[in-house]
């Protein structure tokens, strides 16, 4: 057993002190900037990314973010989402209270993170007003877990739970609105993989997107036309890289774009050489 004496720590315990108008003042200002830290990251990401402002050193936003930020395109569009939350409750009276008036209600409480209002971007402005003062009501009037507002989100989408009107091997098209990871992709098709309660996980031209429900228009196409779609649609995703040149991505996108269910002879041929090229 080592005897050695393990070197002593003094801890000064401090007892609970007033604090100055002054201090009230400042302690208020720096817990706004913390609590806003979120929201300014996520209002900076969008104008980065609606003003292209990456477009000297990176070709695409999602490189973009992984080589400057070190996180993923998702991360990002999760910081935007969550900005427009925080920009709708603070806009309809979930506001911090004025600085001469430091007490705070179940009204005046807002998020501090994203992932406390991740949950909420999948409701509609009202919606997430309702739910996020539940949420404080809930956590005892502080500001709430992302748990907290998930599960009663949860308990909102059970209520109005509607079947999912998509199946397996359908054809989609994009809605984009209020949805930034699906920024651009207003013209672009997809086939539905997987079927969830209040999502579909599809594959598009470039890669696979998990989009709820309202975020999808069928094409009504027959059986046929769906495998036929398939079949491209497993091409095109065979092919694609983020490192590809740019003509072999126009043309990719542009396939990824189809108002019909076939290919013409000349969109056939390209896509051949991309094949042959690519082996």
């Amino acid at each position: 057993m080592n005897d050695k004496q393990l070197p002593s720590v003094d801890a000064e315990i401090v007892a609970a002190q007033e604090l100055s108008l002054d201090e009230e003042r400042d302690r208020y200002h720096l817990e706004r900037k913390v609590e806003r830290a979120f929201y300014e990251a996520g209002k900076a990401l969008q104008e980065l990314r609606n003003r292209r402002l990456y477009r000297s050193t990176h070709g695409t936003f999602e490189e973009y973010c992984r080589d400057r930020f070190g996180h993923s395109r998702q991360k990002s569009n999760y910081l935007i989402a969550a900005a427009g939350v925080y920009d709708n409750l603070t806009t309809n009276g979930c506001q911090n209270p004025p600085i001469d008036d430091l007490t705070t209600n179940s009204s005046q409480i807002l998020p501090t993170n994203e992932r406390q209002v991740r949950s909420l971007t999948q409701l509609e402005p009202e919606q997430q007003r309702e739910v996020w003062q539940q949420a404080v009501e809930t956590a005892g009037g502080k500001v709430p877990s992302g748990r907290i507002v998930k599960n009663i989100v949860q308990q909102i989408m059970e209520r109005t739970k509607v079947p999912n009107p998509y199946r397996v091997g359908e054809v989609c098209q994009f809605i984009p609105k209020d949805n930034p990871e699906l920024r651009g992709k207003g013209n672009c098709w997809c086939i539905v993989t997987e079927v969830k309660d209040f999502s579909c996980v599809v594959t598009a031209w470039d890669r696979n997107y998990t989009v709820a429900v309202q975020h999808l228009k069928s094409r009504n196409y027959s059986d046929f036309e769906c495998e036929e779609m398939k079949g491209v649609c497993d091409r095109l995703i065979r092919l694609y890289s983020p490192d590809m040149e740019a003509a072999a991505l126009v043309v990719l996108k542009s396939l990824g774009e189809l108002k019909r269910s076939y290919l013409t002879e000349l969109e056939e041929k390209l896509l051949g050489v991309l094949e042959e090229y690519g082996r």
